[in-house]
């Protein structure tokens, strides 16, 4: 079975993205980080958000792909590339392995560092929980055998709501901003807690209710 056919049928998803041609090496740099930041992926540049193969130059694409991770990603990423063809379309495959250095930043359209994830087929934003995440997950954190009043405050409002974002525990609760983000960032490292980042905004859902003693 010819690979490149077989990728192409995948379609566009959560580790692996399509693209005409690479002519900013900035902006490109957004969705090498992601994947570094998510769980790996793959570029395929010379075929179309619809599947069809166009076929590039993979000389120039490389150059331009090498700046992007080596420039405009912090810390800089390594990629590793190959060239597949479809009759006499060359195509340049990217390959991204996640990173154990977590957070990968790259810049914004306004030159600022920035943090981004994969969810689907889309290179999003990702935020100050998630980051605090990944910190966290570097260090043992204990999860304790009951939890306080401002824990279960926080909790009980999260189940209430089903799902609900940052904002509105904030407005919700009352509890102190960085205090709420700080027991986020626990919850969810011991996975009581779980994240959807979307295009639609990022909310956040009780995982293991049962498992929770109120001290």
């Amino acid at each position: 079975m010819d690979i490149l056919k077989s990728y192409i049928r995948e379609g566009e998803h959560q580790q692996q993205d399509f693209k005409f041609r690479v002519d900013d090496a900035q902006k490109i740099a957004r969705t090498l980080a992601a994947f570094a930041n998510t769980q790996g992926g793959r570029l395929l540049i010379g075929v179309k958000d619809n599947g069809k193969v166009v076929g590039v130059n993979p000389e120039e694409e490389f150059h331009v792909i090498q700046g992007a991770a080596s420039m405009f990603c912090k810390p800089e990423i390594e990629v590793s590339t190959k060239i597949l063809q479809d009759d006499h379309k060359l195509v340049l495959e990217v390959s991204v392995p996640q990173s154990d250095f977590k957070p990968i930043r790259a810049k914004d359209d306004e030159g600022r560092w920035k943090t981004y994830v994969r969810r689907g087929d889309h290179t999003l934003l990702a935020n100050k929980i998630l980051i605090g995440v990944w910190k966290l997950q570097k260090k043992k954190s204990s999860r304790p055998q009951k939890f306080a009043e401002d824990e279960m405050l926080l909790i009980n409002t999260i189940k209430e709501a089903g799902e609900i974002t940052l904002s509105k525990l904030y407005r919700y609760t009352k509890l102190k901003k960085s205090y709420i983000d700080q027991l986020l960032i626990l919850f969810i490292t011991w996975d009581l807690v779980q994240m959807n980042i979307s295009e639609e905004g990022t909310f956040y859902s009780l995982k293991r209710m049962e498992e929770i003693v109120e001290g």
